[in-house]
């Protein structure tokens, strides 16, 4: 099969769209198909390398290494047209999309798309007016998804909000899956005690750590409330929030403001290739977030064999089970129970330890790479007149009853 995949987003650039986009494409390849990307050139340059097609661009200001594009007539188009792929698996519904519709309406082909991001969470970067981006928001989804063939959704949650958005076409959940591997090697003490000590964390602490982007959205400041809560009576927690972004600096600030010097410690940008260790530093991995249409970072965690103390959202269900991998919290003073009382049963821990690491096994790339590769079969199936592939073939989240 050769399998053309169309995204706004690609390597250089960290984020899970790359991720997911880079651990499917190895997986694809590994099973025999052809795959070519056409994405936006994260420098602007025109140019082709490692079967990818990057377009010229140039920055577009409403979102963080966000691109934009006039080459619309690129000179690779004919290439890609001559080559013929047989599917086009689009990854994001705007710029990129353009050209995956251009490409499958020219060689008549069926489009898949995976819808990633709960843009209702993001378009405070654009417009104030809740109500107008809601509507620009379903206008962009509906005109994008209802003009594929499949659609793919990481989470139940994210494909909640597309019925509800009147997307009329197949919705298959599928987690995206993440490279385990990364993830088994566990770390030395001397190499814990280091890494510890370049940010100024004494070994007598015990941290929590937080990774991902630093945006408004990832509701980072709730995280640091529960720490001012918890920091007069218990000052050896610390928190330790890894990763960079837009909102980095306002957090410093509140930081200072709530008096949490010394409590909560940054790293910034930390390379991809050692973030498993830094899961490895924290006794537990902390979020609030609930703008994720699934967040790779709980998948990681787990694979690191660390438990997750998290606000509850629907992109969780089936990932965090209460009492056996990690815990919800809904206030600072659950968050602050549900942490002392881990910290405080060593054997308990260790069984949550345990199970978070086995929990993450169905969560592979490998089992990713093959769920996506049944869509694509029935996609073609279905648009070539042939017998559709049984829909029990393709593995659906089923609800927690």
């Amino acid at each position: 099969m050769k399998i053309l995949i169309t995204t706004d987003w690609y390597k250089p650039v960290i984020n899970g769209v790359v991720t997911s986009v880079i651990n499917l494409k190895s997986e694809l390849e590994k099973a025999g198909h052809e795959v070519r990307v056409l994405t936006l050139s994260p420098d602007g340059r025109q140019h082709f390398k490692d079967d990818t097609y990057y377009l010229k661009s140039f920055k577009v200001k409403i979102y963080p290494q966000a691109r934009g594009t006039y080459n619309f007539h690129s000179k690779y188009l004919p290439e890609i047209l001559e080559w013929h792929p047989d599917i086009v698996h689009s990854q994001c519904e705007w710029i990129s999309f353009y050209f995956a519709k251009y490409i499958a309406l020219k060689l008549n082909i069926p489009i898949v798309h995976t819808y990633h991001t709960i843009y209702e969470d993001y378009t405070h970067y654009i417009l104030r007016s809740k109500r107008l981006s809601k509507s620009i928001v379903l206008f962009g989804s509906n005109h994008a998804l209802n003009a594929t063939d499949y659609v793919i959704t990481p989470t139940n949650k994210a494909r909640s909000l597309l019925l509800s958005y009147g997307i009329e076409n197949p919705i298959i959940t599928i987690p995206t899956g993440i490279d385990l591997n990364k993830y088994k090697s566990r770390i030395s003490e001397d190499r814990r005690r280091e890494l510890l000590s370049s940010y100024g964390i004494t070994l007598d602490k015990t941290v929590i750590v937080s990774i991902g982007r630093l945006a408004l959205e990832k509701n980072v400041d709730e995280l640091l409330g529960n720490m001012r809560a918890l920091a007069k009576s218990h000052p050896e927690i610390v928190l330790l929030i890894v990763g960079g972004g837009p909102y980095a600096e306002v957090l410093k600030e509140l930081v200072l403001d709530m008096g949490l010097k010394g409590h909560v410690f940054f790293t910034g940008m930390v390379s991809p290739d050692l973030i498993p260790e830094y899961f490895q530093l924290g006794k537990l991995f902390v979020c609030a977030s609930q703008s994720e249409a699934q967040g790779l970072t709980y998948i990681e965690s787990l694979a690191s064999g660390i438990p997750l103390l998290c606000k509850y959202d629907k992109c969780l269900e089936n990932v965090l089970i209460e009492g056996r991998n990690g815990f919800f919290f809904d206030s600072p003073q659950s968050f602050i129970e549900k942490l002392l009382s881990l910290l405080a049963d060593s054997e308990k821990y260790e069984r949550l330890c345990k199970n978070a690491e086995a929990s993450a096994g169905s969560y592979s790339k490998e089992v990713f790479g093959s769920r996506v590769e049944k869509v694509y079969e029935a996609a073609i199936n279905t648009f070539t007149g042939h017998l559709p592939l049984p829909i029990r073939l393709i593995p659906v989240l089923k609800r927690h009853a």
